[in-house]
């Protein structure tokens, strides 16, 4: 039992043999699995340029002496004709396709034919068919297995039918689904297995053990069969192009695997293996991965079905993926579009913000909402205190995005002091468009308990002799304790951060204008009443003088310049009082109080 916080797939990425093991050009070996063949050829007039060098077996003719002559010297036409029609108007490195199933070489071998077309040249594989029953179309298969799989139920039950249907298709003792978590590392979600297997669900496994190279490779080439891992690689002549580079072998159904690879299945006890990619959004959400202890050779029909089936599973995922993104998107956008509207209204935007944050919790799945605004906290639900605010600007500033959107899982991140958090760990923070305003999101802490396939921070060890990267050689359940660390925020918590992002920096724009506004017009207002009162003033004077020279006994014409003076001071103690907030006494001069 371990606890770890530090790296957040168990594994210390930043140990230089580990980088360079996850550097390794996987795609360039150089070399086949022996169970096939490899003709590589100049589009065209079908000139042989590379060839395995297993080829003699095939065609009676060491790969040296192929070279320079014409395939259609050693297969038929309506061959030739068939791989033309495979790859006709296929990509550059598009997957290999199918061409047929024919006679090959000097022993009339039957061989299932797949071409694709990459490096400017065609490349042609054979694979000798192994023995089997009469099998149905690849399609009606696929459909059967789909129609077996998609029975409904909930998202467990869906992806143990998709295994127990693989493993009825292929015969392989294990078959697991395995999906691949926010860090890369993994899990078997589902899985199923002959008797007396020990079960590998629920267990994960360190990003290590499908390196990114790796990741690419399946994204690229959705099925990867390896009928006998103890195989001994068979290289190509010439193992390099004119040029010098190594050929691409990414797309080629007979590539041979890293070295590391076959020696982490044989550690595993696994002689055989495939694997199926599950894709979805154009990013490798898991794989359906299949393990066998003997040999277990497949048919191209075989694998055409378990294709087909694969790219079910990934529009199923697909489909369920995008029906939650969507059904959180509308949600979330109900809850902006009331809040845009509520601070539209708003005569004082930060006040009013203030009193948002709980809503603004609802629009982002959190347990506790702060705003650092003028340099205040304030803050609803699971939140550190006013204290923690300098660290958290602190860690802004060191953040790529910080101008926009900044976030992260792991408490040490950001807290200045573990503890001082009231158990949280999760921070996405959100700026309101000035660069010292922010809106902060946090999430609790979940400790979880994990069970490791092997010892994580062992994944990858060097050898005895210190010479080279070997993969662990135990898969023994290790637990640990993963602490400081919340549930991840999503590429949906992202992207809702940024739209709010956009709806409070626009209201806040929009509030800033409008009181600028305002303030030009109370401006023009006072400036307008100044010159009011300016003239008011003057025609008090040009009746005050006329008041002197009225004669003694015109008492009439006294009496009514008075009240044409009183009517006008009262008007201007009214409009003095309404703008102050008093009212002025229509009974005299000034404000009256009541006594007390």
């Amino acid at each position: 039992m371990a606890d770890i916080a530090d790296t957040p797939n168990g594994v210390d990425l930043s140990n230089p043999d580990i980088q360079e093991c996850l550097r390794e050009p996987i795609h360039l070996s150089g070399a086949i699995q022996p169970h096939g063949y490899l003709v590589s050829c100049s589009p065209g007039d079908w000139e042989v340029r590379h060839a395995s060098a297993n080829i003699d077996v095939l065609l009676g003719l060491p790969a040296t002496s192929l070279l320079g002559q014409s395939l259609r010297e050693f297969v038929e036409d309506d061959v030739i004709d068939r791989i033309n029609d495979a790859i006709a108007g296929s990509e550059p490195n598009a997957a290999a396709q199918r061409a047929c199933t024919t006679n090959v070489g000097t022993t009339m071998t039957v061989c299932d034919v797949t071409a694709h077309v990459a490096d400017g040249l065609v490349h042609v594989e054979f694979e000798p068919q192994p023995y089997r029953r009469q099998e149905l179309p690849p399609t009606a298969v696929a459909q059967f297995m789909v129609a077996q799989a998609d029975l409904g139920g909930d998202d467990e039950a869906f992806f143990q039918r998709a295994a127990e249907q693989v493993r009825s298709l292929t015969g392989y003792d294990r078959v697991m689904v395995y999906r691949f978590r926010e860090d890369d590392s993994g899990e078997v979600i589902a899985e199923t297995c002959a008797d007396g297997m020990e079960p590998y669900l629920g267990l994960r496994y360190p990003a290590t053990d499908i390196p990114p190279q790796a990741r690419l490779l399946y994204l690229r080439n959705r099925i990867r069969v390896i009928p006998d891992a103890r195989y001994a690689p068979v290289p190509l002549v010439p193992g390099t192009q004119a040029d010098g580079t190594p050929l691409d072998l990414s797309q080629h159904v007979l590539r041979s695997v890293s070295p590391v690879h076959l020696e982490y299945l044989a550690n595993m006890g696994v002689v055989a293996s495939m694997s199926i990619s599950i894709i979805s959004g154009g990013r490798l959400w898991g794989l359906i991965a299949c393990h066998h202890p003997t040999p277990q050779p497949l048919s191209a029909n075989v694998r055409a079905s378990a294709d087909l089936f694969g790219r079910f599973v990934s529009m199923w995922v697909s489909a369920r993926e995008q029906e939650l993104t969507m059904s959180r998107y509308e949600n979330a956008q109900r809850l902006r579009d009331a809040l845009a509207q509520r601070l539209a209204q708003a005569r004082d935007f930060d006040a009013a913000l203030v009193d948002e944050i709980e809503a603004m919790q609802r629009v982002i799945d959190c347990d506790g909402a702060a705003l650092w605004v003028g340099g205040q906290w304030h803050a609803k639900g699971r939140t550190p205190d006013a204290g923690q605010a300098g660290a958290l600007l602190e860690w802004l500033r060191g953040q790529d995005d910080a101008q926009h959107v900044a976030m992260t899982d792991r408490a040490d991140d950001w807290l200045a002091a573990r503890g001082d958090a009231d158990g949280l760990a999760g921070l996405l923070a959100i700026n309101l468009g000035s660069a010292d305003d922010w809106l902060f999101l946090f999430r609790v802490e979940q400790v979880e308990q994990v069970r490791w396939a092997g010892e994580p921070k062992k994944a990858l060890v060097l050898t005895d002799d210190g010479q080279r990267i070997a993969p662990r050689k135990s898969f023994a359940i290790w637990r640990e304790t993963v602490l400081g660390r919340s549930a991840p925020w999503t590429d949906s918590d992202k992207r809702g951060a940024d739209r709010l992002h956009r709806v409070l920096r626009e209201q806040r724009r929009r509030a800033l204008a409008h009181a600028r506004e305002m303030d030009e017009l109370d401006r023009r207002y006072q400036r307008q009443r100044m010159l009011d009162q300016k003239s008011r003033l003057e025609n008090l004077s040009t009746m005050l003088e006329g008041l002197i020279h009225l004669e003694d006994d015109d008492t009439a014409q006294l009496a009514a310049r008075i009240d044409r003076l009183e009517n006008e001071l009262r008007a201007m103690m009214h409009k003095a009082g309404s703008r102050a907030g008093t009212p002025a006494s229509q009974d005299g001069l000034r404000p009256t109080t009541e006594a007390g």
